[in-house]
């Protein structure tokens, strides 16, 4: 039974920050965070209203809480490259994304939401795509997690983020 828990929370496994990161590993991630936006809507095309408020999991997320957390997260996920592109190291600020799952707003269409994702993940990619080696160096520090993150570790956390989630909407799907 903890193994299928297991693997329903994490169906695509746990993310682990990579030793080593090449180029072509940078270039793959870039390439699931920009295709995370069509493979969503792919994922959701022709889904039963009723399923977008089914958890993918006991005491998980619906598909329609997961998806406005995409938004919320890929935007923050946005605004921390920002940061780190345009100060030192900066520190940013975390929020508390199980009690935002909860806002009001998460109970609305996904529509406005899957909007979001497609006009940040555009922003996101093509400022990814111009980014230096030494760019990839630069760092911003979570204090919730006491840890400093380099924007390339962060591309490869947000990738996997990406295709996480994605496979939670599959999961109610299948």
């Amino acid at each position: 039974m903890e193994n299928n828990i297991e693997h329903l929370k994490y169906p695509t496994g746990r993310w682990a920050k990579p030793e080593i990161i090449t180029p072509d590993m940078r270039q793959g991630w870039i390439n699931d965070i920009s295709m995370l936006p069509e493979r969503l809507e792919a994922a959701l095309a022709g889904m039963p209203e009723a399923k977008f408020d089914t958890p993918y999991r006991p005491g998980g997320w619906t598909v329609r809480q997961v998806v406005h957390h995409l938004a919320d997260s890929h935007l923050n996920a946005h605004c921390r490259i920002r940061l780190a592109l345009t100060e030192d190291n900066p520190t940013i600020k975390p929020y508390l994304e199980a009690q935002w799952a909860l806002l009001p707003d998460n109970q609305l269409p996904v529509d406005g939401s899957l909007d979001i994702i497609r006009a940040v993940h555009h922003r996101w990619v093509y400022l990814l795509k111009t980014l230096t080696e030494s760019d990839f160096q630069r760092t911003y520090f979570h204090p919730e997690q006491g840890k400093t993150f380099t924007l390339e570790a962060m591309t490869s956390l947000y990738a996997w983020h990406s295709n996480h989630h994605l496979a939670h909407v599959k999961l109610v799907m299948s």
